[in-house]
């Protein structure tokens, strides 16, 4: 297929994307939210977020896009062409984009390399001529990351019906503030229901905040699968008593029984797909002489087969009433989040083989360990993810870095897709919903 013969239309010149313009937004939008210790900060719905949003908003409308704000704060840049045969303002976009909220001291490029890259994308494809066949729209979904309200890609869950309106809005934060409360401060509260738009395809752009692509020396991950999320809370509850005169033996020790918690997550329950993860854990009274009442703790559990994973879940289940039982504690465990695997649409990802064997590169297809909004969309229509290398595997952290060559072939190959994508009548929804929403 050439660069202009898509039955959307035909472009007057093979659309390309503008470096610099891109790489100067990264740069721009990565210096809003510092502290005063330089550390990147934009958390959902807070004073930084509103500056991120408010920038990434003026981008958005000088582009010439229409700019509509969802009620959870979800925004969208849509490019509604006059010219595009038998277009109506409801007709099913092809979508493209992430998020633009961050973690504490995070890096420059989680999430915002997706939307701005979309933005990107949908102006090198206006400035060619392009002439699409349906709207492309530009989305930055709220509170990705989860780090102020949970859970994480709510945004995203929300719009895709996996959570109620009002229930999200009424989240309560890490700072006791209400999501909803915090969006109308902030000037993002919109009137669109969530879910006013629903996509005829989805696509991602995303580094791959992991080693694999920079090991493999891939510039390309075609992302076929994401895996099930299982978070829960676990609380241990044993007995305080003196350190020096209570015998081993005569102990209820919650911080012993946590544990081996954690060692039976390592040795037992994590293997090829499966990783288990206890990423926090406090012990009450916490005093050095004291032996601790009171073990609270977090277990992650992720794999991209929905049997594997429930076969974690229920081994660990049967290992805590075997360990309250030995350890004479009580056990009990708070369920956090629950998604079940996706695999995603089959012919977007072959669509982004092809663009990388077209523009020269080499791709491989992958399973992303990380949830994404593109999970939750996956869920309403055909969806998938372009993965570019994170150098180190690191994310989530300041030193998050991908070289410039990678950031560009993923731009190329996100333009070539939607390029046709856009172009054509894409298939009926085929998405995979293994497991659905899961309260």
């Amino acid at each position: 297929m050439s660069q202009g013969d898509d039955a959307g239309g035909l472009a007057a010149q093979p659309p390309s994307i503008d470096a610099d313009r891109l790489l100067d937004r990264l740069r721009q939008l990565g210096q809003v939210g510092r502290d005063a210790e330089g550390r990147l900060c934009r958390l959902a719905a807070s004073d930084a977020d509103k500056a991120g949003r408010d920038r990434l908003a003026d981008w958005i409308v000088s582009a010439g896009l229409e700019l509509a704000i969802d009620r959870v704060g979800n925004m969208f840049g849509i490019w509604r062409p006059a010219q595009a045969p038998d277009a109506t303002p409801d007709e099913a976009p092809v979508m493209i984009g992430s998020h633009i909220d961050t973690v504490i001291d995070a890096g420059i490029y989680d999430g915002c390399y997706g939307v701005l890259t979309g933005l990107e994308v949908a102006q090198a494809l206006q400035s060619s001529g392009f002439t699409p066949a349906c709207p492309i729209v530009v989305a930055a979904f709220t509170n990705e990351e989860g780090v102020r309200y949970a859970p994480d890609m709510m945004g995203s869950l929300v719009y895709a019906g996996g959570l109620a309106i009002d229930e999200a809005l009424a989240t309560l934060g890490t700072d006791g503030t209400a999501l909803g409360a915090e969006l109308a401060r902030i000037g993002y509260a919109g009137s669109e229901e969530p879910g006013f738009l629903r996509p005829r395809a989805y696509l991602e752009l995303h580094v791959e905040q992991g080693p694999v692509l920079e090991r493999d020396a891939v510039p390309i991950g075609a992302v076929e699968n994401l895996q099930g999320i299982s978070w829960q809370r676990i609380t241990i509850q044993g007995v305080a008593n003196h350190a020096g005169t209570t015998p081993m033996s005569m102990r209820q020790d919650a911080g012993q029984a946590a544990a081996r918690v954690v060692t039976f997550l390592r040795d037992r329950i994590a293997g090829p797909t499966t990783v288990a993860t206890v990423g926090c854990m406090s012990f009450e009274p916490n005093a050095i002489n004291v032996i601790p009442s009171r073990a609270t703790f977090t277990v992650d559990l992720r794999d991209p087969d929905e049997h594997r994973l429930r076969q974690a879940e229920a081994a660990l289940a049967r290992y805590l009433d075997e360990l309250a039982r030995s350890e004479g504690v009580t056990v009990s465990a708070e369920r956090l989040a629950r998604f079940a695997p996706v695999s995603f649409d089959k012919a977007i990802v072959g669509l982004v083989e092809d663009a990388a064997q077209r523009l020269g590169l080499r791709s491989r297809r992958m399973t992303s360990g990380a949830g994404h909004d593109a999970q939750m969309l996956a869920r309403i229509c055909p969806a998938a993810m372009i993965f570019v290398p994170s150098a180190g595997g690191i994310s989530h952290n300041p030193r998050e870095h991908t070289e410039r060559s990678d950031l560009l072939a993923g731009a190329d190959v996100l333009l070539d897709v939607v390029r046709r994508l856009a172009g054509a009548t894409f298939p009926p929804p085929s998405c995979h919903r293994a497991g659905g929403f899961q309260p």
